[in-house]
């Protein structure tokens, strides 16, 4: 799975060392320049773009011909991409057109390297791509600024600044492009591949945790852990749904409450409980199956036309998004599978079951209890069903039908990190509702991870009497989630989770 820690790293050290040694700049460049001189058509080099492809442009304006380029396709909308997604797209432009296959012009790489080496990161909108001949629109506004237009991220990512004053303050001239150079910049999946790499890298640390919360809530209904014996998922060995279920049978060892009803005579739980690691589980085969189509990707070349050593330039379709457009819209369903079961969880907690108060407190009528959190699990989880439908399933011809099948895998990537940030809400409201009826089973002690876990979160938040503003503990969880330190610490001290 991808760690963006390590992501941020091998891109900075490939940067770096396209810093040292730029030969595969500039051999492919020398190969550009090369068949400049033969005058023969070569896609974009020479000729229009998409529809146009049929037009030759004169060797007088072939300079002309690429500022047009960004200039024309930078005609995004919306909410502005967050600066951290900014900023990987276009350390992964860098490390694409330093693969050696884009014939991009040294000074124009240079540039991007210095925009990197300073955090100036170009501030894109999210909307405009169709996922096909690249993300043409984000990518378009992340070359502005090469030109003096567009807009960089301040330092804290809060606001913007006009781009011309910040090439003033560096003392940077605005870039004459050379030919072959805005294709360069704008064809490619960075969009699509920033936002999947950002948002799978984060699922990797949820998954652990919604194995926890899963594991609370099982302890505090006083679930059954027969479900989870490991023979049961030795005869149908999906890998996620055996790593789940070692995982809780790891998170509740030396549990008082087990043992306090392990011969109640209960037959069944329902499936919320019941079936955690085939669900969990196949939610994890799924991210593994899209994390590996990103990880693929982040290596690729996806320009257009392509540069050889041979000699040859060849247009081709690598710029098609239809790779991530499927992977990231299953890793959408992936996760949002993991906010359906929790919410069903949620909701099975505040019944009054076997013990527990009916809506978690003890007093109800001038209390709601937790009743009104579990409203907005089931908002979020409604939503996410509106999120998950397929984009690439979808497509709309572009360029006078040139361009007649595209990948809209853009979309959804926008929507991937919505998906996720609902997630994290669902879950974090089932975290703190566990929490609430893991104490009505005190003395008796939940298995030593749920324990660990427990004092974790009671240390941020208290254990409630009466109503109160509840999205204050609803801002808490999210936080103990996104921090990962509650999920540290049970690997801590006692085992590392998978």
């Amino acid at each position: 799975m991808i760690k963006l820690d390590q992501l941020y790293s091998d891109l900075a050290d490939s940067i770096e060392s396209l810093k040292e040694d730029p030969s595969s700049v500039k051999e492919s460049r020398q190969v550009v320049e090369d068949a400049l001189d033969l005058d023969e058509p070569m896609y974009g080099i020479n000729t229009g773009f998409g529809a146009l492809a049929n037009k030759r442009v004169g060797k007088e304006e072939l300079k002309q011909l690429q500022r047009n380029l960004v200039l024309s396709h930078s005609v995004g909308v919306g909410e502005l991409i967050p600066k951290d997604i900014s900023r990987l797209m276009l350390q992964l432009k860098i490390h694409a057109l330093g693969l050696g296959n884009s014939g991009i012009s040294e000074k124009t790489f240079d540039r991007l390297i210095y925009f990197s080496d300073h955090d100036l990161i170009p501030a894109m909108p999210e909307k405009g791509s169709v996922g096909a001949s690249g993300d043409l629109a984000p990518l378009a506004h992340m070359s502005l600024p090469l030109l003096g237009y567009g807009l960089f991220w301040n330092e804290d990512g809060t606001d913007t600044i006009p781009a011309e004053k910040v090439l003033n303050e560096h003392e940077l001239e605005p870039i004459n492009l050379q030919p072959k150079d805005g294709l360069s910049l704008i064809n490619g999946t960075q969009q699509m591949g920033a936002y999947g790499a950002y948002v799978l890298e984060k699922s990797l640390s949820m998954l652990k945790a919604a194995d926890l919360i899963a594991a609370m809530s099982l302890e505090a209904l006083q679930g059954s852990i027969k479900p989870f014996d490991e023979r049961i998922h030795e005869i149908r060995p999906h890998e996620g749904q055996q790593q789940v279920a070692r995982n809780v049978r790891n998170l509740l060892v030396e549990s008082e409450i087990l043992e306090s009803h392990r011969d109640c005579g209960k037959v069944q739980d329902p499936y919320c409980l019941r079936c955690v690691p085939q669900v969990h589980g196949a939610s994890r085969d799924g991210l593994r199956y899209s994390s590996q189509a990103i990880e693929t990707e982040l290596n690729s070349v996806t320009d257009n036309p392509l540069v050889f050593e041979n000699g040859d330039i060849i247009s081709g379709g690598n710029f098609h998004g239809q790779p991530l457009a499927l992977a990231l819209d299953h890793a959408k369903i992936a996760l949002a599978e993991l906010a359906s079961i929790s919410e069903r969880r949620t909701y099975l907690l505040l019944k009054g079951h076997d013990g527990l108060p009916e809506l978690l407190m003890e007093e109800t009528g001038i209390n709601s209890g937790f009743m009104i959190p579990q409203y907005t699990s089931a908002s979020l989880v409604s939503e996410n069903k509106v999120l998950c439908h397929p984009s690439s399933v979808d497509s709309i011809p572009t360029s006078l039908g040139q361009e007649d099948h595209v990948s809209m895998g853009s979309i959804s990537a926008l929507k991937l990190l919505e998906v996720y940030q609902n997630v994290e809400q669902v879950l974090a409201i089932e975290l703190f509702t566990a929490a609430q009826a893991l104490d009505f089973r005190k003395p008796l002690k939940p298995g030593k991870g749920v324990e660990i876990a427990h004092k974790f979160i009671r240390d941020a938040i208290p254990h409630a009497d009466e109503d109160h503003y509840f999205k204050d503990d609803i801002s808490k969880a999210v936080e103990l989630l996104q921090n990962r330190n509650m999920v540290e610490e049970v690997e801590k001290k006692l085992t590392k989770l998978v």
